[in-house]
């Protein structure tokens, strides 16, 4: 993955420094997560991650797994900095999300292959369909796993469109499952298009 590494570890808060900055902190992302989640109908959850996001994540990571060594660092910068868009893409953490246990194992069943099927789409052009689980294969021959990374790689001219305020759609088209809200909010839109550059 071609990641310009935004966050690096100088950039990173000490454990005694990030939880006094924590609070404010928190209230940001919250602020932030509302803008950047997309619900596909009821049960498919997209959150557009950007450098808030996954800096919020990886600070937390060390300080609920009181990680301070350099090594435990670098694991958790060589694992969550992959989700950072870099300026061409949206990168996506999907969930599939069924409150029922036997409900949920079924339709993980039925919907082998859905992380494929994600797309997103700018206005005038075509839509594009999501890169999968690049980091490691989350589906098996039985079912899809509940969580998918995704990648939505877009071209210039998407990205000029988007930037000067073009709407942005995002659906998922699979026999088992379907949903296509849109466009996305003005908010939601102004978020995302702010990862392009």
């Amino acid at each position: 993955m071609d990641t310009a590494m935004t966050i690096t570890r100088e950039s990173l808060l000490t454990l005694e420094a990030y939880a006094k900055a924590r609070p404010a902190m928190r209230e940001q992302v919250m602020a932030e997560k509302k803008l950047r989640r997309v619900a596909l109908g009821e049960h498919i959850l997209l959150i557009f991650e950007n450098e808030l996001l996954i800096r919020y994540q990886i600070q937390e990571m060390l300080r609920v797994e009181k990680i301070f060594e350099e090594d435990g660092i670098r694991h958790e910068l060589e694992s969550y900095v992959p989700l950072v868009p870099t300026g061409s893409n949206f990168k996506v953490t999907m969930q599939i999300e069924y409150a029922d246990e036997s409900e949920r194992h079924r339709m993980l069943t039925l919907l082998k292959g859905v992380e494929d099927r994600v797309w997103v789409r700018i206005a005038g052009f075509d839509p594009v369909f999501a890169i999968a689980d690049e980091d490691l294969e989350r589906e098996n021959e039985e079912k899809t796993s509940a969580v998918h990374f995704l990648r939505f790689e877009l071209s210039a001219g998407m990205i000029a469109a988007a930037k000067s305020g073009a709407a942005i759609s995002s659906g998922v088209d699979h026999p088992a499952y379907s949903a296509n809200p849109g466009a996305l909010p003005d908010a939601v839109r102004a978020s995302l298009a702010s990862d392009l550059r």
